[in-house]
Order: structure tokens, then sequence, then C-alpha cells
């Protein structure tokens, strides 16, 4: 299995020169790395006016392994080839990197990339990229794929100290400044480049990528860079800044648009222990969950009936003392059963989604305002007045349903459960719902966690709690069996959105009469599985009852360009992509939209991901695709105004992403988010 590692942007606020120059000294040895031995220049050269530089070595590596594995492979050291190309004109350094030893059973390729910051001339980013694929080692594969591991995390995190290490090196002798390479012909004046606005923090950033002619460019550098992973992620292994970062390019190239934020990314990633495969469908599958029931909306959409006002005894309050937003939950006091009674399922699940969508913006704000990475909150849950009543079979039903949900949408944003006043009743319900909460979100606690002066009063402390008391919701509110078992489930099957399966053979369509020409067709769909050639055809007549045949519901006697016209050009849909457009209808009739199955097998190339494709990983069947897609039909003066309109519409997350995407308006178009 290929290994691959990806670094973050590493950005050192000196000139490039000079950490050119601090670079060279670590050759031919480093006293920092002390597993190379020896680095022999083979050949070294430069085109007509200097400006590139050619350098190709023989590194000497001395790997700490055990002495039977040596001697199994009959070497005392292992050695690298690296050639480095350096273009002064444009400021980088390319370093490529492959082993000479054992390369026909061990393939490992490394790149890594000076440059110039792109909002600041006198600062220098680093980016380091690398494989490996151990194919047959003895029969010591898992082994040696364990030490080459081992010894690349640990040289990793040595990188940037040993180029500080020469920066201070060469400030002792006092070497502060090296000046630009300039062409022969021309003034360093000339040779200069143009500098842009230097931005010293994230909200600077954000203030100006408005105006920013290098958007994309600082979005990507700012969103890798190291420094930004500390200050807003936390402290990270190599390996895991190499996950994250290789997840999120995935997403980058797979879901364009509707980006989650980094924070989000990484809690399913420490929810999966960082394996990549696990976490990416982990993702995939709580982002369509979230865009099949418009969960980015929900906060501002959804409002709570007065019953939960009145009854429901939990809210916010302060944080704790590691600046986790804090959650009160005085459960005892709470009538559960009269909640479901009387609300439903539903509304209990759809008031614990919203608590936990404002939980995430309670830890961006502390985020900012404590200046370090909070990603997660603590839950205060007082259970004096817990009694049997607390464990109605339906409740319990209720609540670890809420907790399945909210474990696969929300992985690792209870950081800390704090328990208190627990009466004898309670082992039996925790040993209910035990079970369903993850071992890295349980994890019991004490007041002392809270600083004394945010203790709520109704717990001996000082400060005021304006969280209800509750109380019994009164019998009269109850509803019937009949009207609760009709709601119960809708979040999960009612949507505006619907699926579809698509086998070989037999396409999918959607049947769209049209009573006014000029009228117009949207769509927005999702391929969750394989390939699919979308098509759109008008008719004057309605198709005959399905036939399945090569355009499933026409019938066998129909003829393209006499009984029914094609009128938009056809679109290979690959798998993971989201496709918007619109049609501005021409005519009256039936317009049909159709997904037909597209053989992969027939493609040359894949847009999928090279990097183990968790959608490709997810196939049962080879002849059958699915599809997500919701569709509306709107008159031509109410198509730009409109919420549901591809005008107007987001397709990225207003609460989970940094960025959002729109698609305009046009005769016939169709967008596509990789």
């Amino acid at each position: 299995m290929v290994q691959e590692y990806q670094s973050p942007v590493r950005v050192y606020k000196y000139p490039f020169e000079l950490i050119m120059a601090a670079y060279v000294r670590r050759f031919p040895k480093c006293p920092l790395i002390p597993v190379l031995v020896d680095c022999q220049v083979l050949s070294e050269s430069q085109n007509e006016d200097g400006s590139v530089l050619v350098t190709e070595r023989r590194c000497t590596i001395d790997i700490e392994i055990p002495r039977l594995l040596k001697r199994i492979a009959g070497l005392d050291y292992l050695y690298f080839a690296q050639k480095n190309t350096l273009n002064r004109r444009e400021r980088t350094l390319d370093i490529e990197v492959h082993n000479e030893t054992f390369s026909s059973r061990v393939i490992v390729r490394e790149h890594c990339r000076y440059t110039v910051h792109p909002d600041n001339d006198n600062w220098t980013c680093y980016e380091q990229k690398a494989t490996m694929d151990i194919k047959s080692f003895f029969g010591f594969e898992s082994t040696a794929e364990k030490i080459v591991g081992k010894q690349y995390a640990s040289n990793i995190k040595k990188g940037k100290e040993i180029i500080e290490y020469y920066l201070r090196e060469m400030e002792e002798e006092g070497i502060t400044f090296i000046p630009r390479w300039t062409p022969p012909s021309l003034s360093p004046r000339a040779g200069a480049r143009l500098q842009l606005p230097t931005i010293c923090s994230p909200v600077a950033l954000i203030k100006t990528l408005n105006t920013c002619s290098n958007f994309l460019i600082l979005i990507k550098l700012f969103k890798l860079d190291a420094d930004y992973i500390r200050r807003y992620l936390g402290d990270l292994t190599p390996l895991q800044e190499s996950c994250f970062i290789r997840l999120r390019q995935w997403l980058q190239e797979s879901h364009k648009g509707k980006i989650p934020k980094d924070q989000h990314v990484l809690r399913f990633l420490r929810a999966r222990d960082f394996s990549l495969d696990k976490a990416r469908e982990f993702l995939c599958q709580s982002l369509t969950w979230r865009k099949q029931h418009q969960l980015d909306f929900l906060l501002d959409t959804w409002e709570r009936p007065q019953l939960l006002h009145d009854y429901y005894t939990g809210g916010w309050h302060h944080h704790d003392k590691d600046g986790r937003p804090l959650y009160v939950l005085r459960l005892g006091q709470m009538d559960t059963k009269g909640l479901v009674r009387a609300l439903g399922e539903e509304v209990l699940l759809k008031q614990v989604l919203s608590l936990n969508e404002e939980g995430l913006r309670r830890c961006e704000e502390n985020t900012r305002v404590f200046g370090r990475p909070i990603s997660c909150w603590t839950c205060l849950v007082d259970l004096e007045g817990l009694n049997m009543r607390h464990l109605w079979r339906p409740g319990i039903k209720a609540l670890l349903r809420i907790i399945e949900v909210v474990e696969a949408n929300y992985p690792e944003t209870l950081g800390r459960l704090l328990i208190i006043r627990a009466p004898r009743v309670f082992p039996v319900l925790w040993t209910l719902v035990s079970p369903l909460i993850d071992d890295n979100t349980r994890k019991n606690g004490l007041v002392d966690y809270i600083s004394k002066e945010v203790i709520p009063d109704f717990l001996g402390g000082d400060c005021m709690c304006d969280i209800p008391e509750g109380g019994m919701v009164p019998k009269s509110l109850y509803r019937t069996a009949e009207e609760l078992e009709g709601e119960e489930y809708r979040l999960l099957t009612d949507s505006i959105y619907k699926s579809a399966s698509i086998f070989k053979g037999a396409p999918y369509e959607m049947l769209i009469e049209i009573s006014e020409a000029s009228s117009v067709i949207t769509w927005d769909f999702d391929v969750s599985k394989g390939d699919v050639i979308f098509n759109i055809y008008h008719s004057k007549r309605a198709p005959q009852p399905p036939k399945r045949d090569t355009l499933g519901a026409h019938d066998r006697s129909w003829l393209l360009g006499k009984d029914y016209s094609m009128v938009e050009k056809a679109l290979i849909c690959r798998e993971g992509e989201s496709v918007q457009g619109s049609h501005v209808t021409r005519w009256p009739g039936f317009y049909i939209l159709q997904w037909r199955f597209h053989s992969s097998a027939a493609c040359t190339a894949s847009s999928l991901p090279r990097v183990d494709d968790v959608l490709a990983s997810l196939q049962v069947s080879t002849h059958k695709c699915k599809i997500m897609y919701y569709t509306e039909v709107l008159a031509s003066h109410d198509f730009r105004g409109s919420m549901t309109s591809l005008a107007s519409s987001h397709s990225g997350f207003s609460q989970l992403s940094g960025t959002t995407t729109s698609s305009g308006q046009s005769q016939a178009s169709s967008t596509i988010s990789r």
C-alpha cells in the first residue's frame, strides 16, 4: 500500500536568499541530522545568465534498524539521489529525492519546495510531499514500513530547527542580508518584485480577501500554514498534519464550494483515530445528511415551540476553566415523558441539533477570545430529581436515537461530561446510554472543572443562571399516539432532496410538464456512487408507459429528432460531484430529465482523486449508480429573486464552510463542483 505524507506550509519570516544560504550550510553533514552520514555532489550546472542552478547529490543515510534486518539486507547504509533546482529569478528551490538502495523493492519519492510568500516578499514558504511504496522486503514489509515512517516523522520535526539553527549561526557571523539575484543587464531596481500588503492576523486577512488579487493563493496558503494549524487546530504530529491536509485537499477537489471548516474536518479525523479512509467516508456521509435536511439553515429557520421555552431545562452558561463553552442540563428536573408526548421525537431531535450547531459557533468565538484552539464544549448534567419516570421506554428510545444522530454528525464535540447529584437510579440509566457514547467523548468529572464565579446558583454558587426549572408538562397538551407516529423519523426521511438508483441499461427519468414557455427548470444533484450521464429532452406529447430501453420511459418507436429532441448537451458527471444548473424552456410540453449509467471502464482517465478514494471503495456493484436530486420549476420573473433558485442559493455551509459558491443564471447552464 502506498503511504503518503503532505506537510502544512511552513513560513519563515526571512527573505528567500537568507533561507537558501542557511539551507546550503546543512551539506555535506549536519550535526542536527545524525543519520545523514555524507552528501556527495555528483554534478552542478547552470544556465547562461546564471539564474538557474541544478545540483545533483548522492546522500548516505544510516537508519537505525535491527541488526538482523541489516544482515539480511546486506547493507550498512542507504543511498538516496537528490536533485535541487534553484531558480534565482523566480526565487524558488525545488528538491526531488528518490532512493537508490532497494529501488526494485521499495519506492520512495519526496518533493520539497521553497517559494516566496505570495503576500510578503520578505518571507519564505516551505512545502513537503512524500510517498513510500514497499512492494517486498524479505518478508519484513510491515517492520520496514514502521521503521521508515518513524524515522521520517522524527526528521520532519527537525526541518525548521535546522534552518533556524543556521540562520542564528549566520547572524552571529554578521550575515543578516543577502541581495537578490539580478540579471547582468538589469539593475536591482528593475528586477525587484511587486510587494503586496502584509497581513499579520487572520482578521486582517479576512478583511482584505475581497480586494486581494491573490485571493485563491492566500486562501490555500493560509489554510495550510503550520502556524495557522497550531493557532486554530492545536498541536498535531507530522502524520496527523499530513492526514488533515490530504483530507482537506480531497474535499477541495471533490466537494468544491461546500467544504466544512477545518475544525470540523479535524473532528472527524480524531473520531476515527486519523484513519484517512474511515474519516473520509464518515465525513462524506455527514455532508450528504446535512445537505439533505438543510442543517445549514437550522439556526436561522427553526422556531422553538413555546413548550420548549417553558419546560426544557437546559441552556448555555459561560465557559469552563479550559475556555470551553459550558452547557448546563438539569435533566432531573425535566419531564422527558411529557415533552416526548406533547412535542414528539422530531422536535426534540431538532432541539438537540440546534444546540450542537450553536455549540460550533461558540467554540469558534472562544477560539478567538482565548487565543487557542477550542473545538469542543463541556456539558454539566444535574441529575437531582431523577427517578423511574425518566426510564420510560419511549423516552429512552428517543434519547438513544438522538445520541446516535449526534455521534454520527457531530463527533468529538463533547469534550467533557460532568455528572453531579446522581441518585441511585442513575446507574441503570447510565448502563443504557453509555454504550452509545464514544470512549473518546465520555469523561466523568467534578464541578472543580468550573471556575467558582460561574457555578450556577442552584448548585450553591453565586452566578445567576436563567435556565428554566422545568416542571410537569400538562397532560392536556399530550398528543395522541397516532399523531406522534405520523411525525416520527421525519428528519431522516423527509427531505427536499430525493434519492434514486440508476442501473446499467435502466435510466432514471423525471417528467416535467411545462405549460408556459420561458419557464425555468432548475436542478441540483449529487452523484454519490458511480458515474452518470445527464440529459434533458423535450417532447410535445407525454411519453408512453415505461418500456425499458435505451431511453427508459421512451417508447421503442420514438425517434430522436422526430418525436422528441435533446435540449441540453449531454453532461458526464463523475462520482462525488455536485451539479447545479438551470434551463430556460423555449416551448411548452413535456421535459424529461434523464440520468443514465456511465461505465467508467470506457474512460481513459478518472476525475477521482488518486489518494485512496473512499467513494470508489464504497462501490458495491459496478452496474449501479446513485444520485440525490432536487428540481424546481420557476416562472422566469421569479427565477432571480427566489431563495430556492440556483441564482441565489449557496452550495456551501454558512455555519461549517468558510467559503460558499453560487451558480448564475443563463439560457442553459450547468455548474459542476468537484
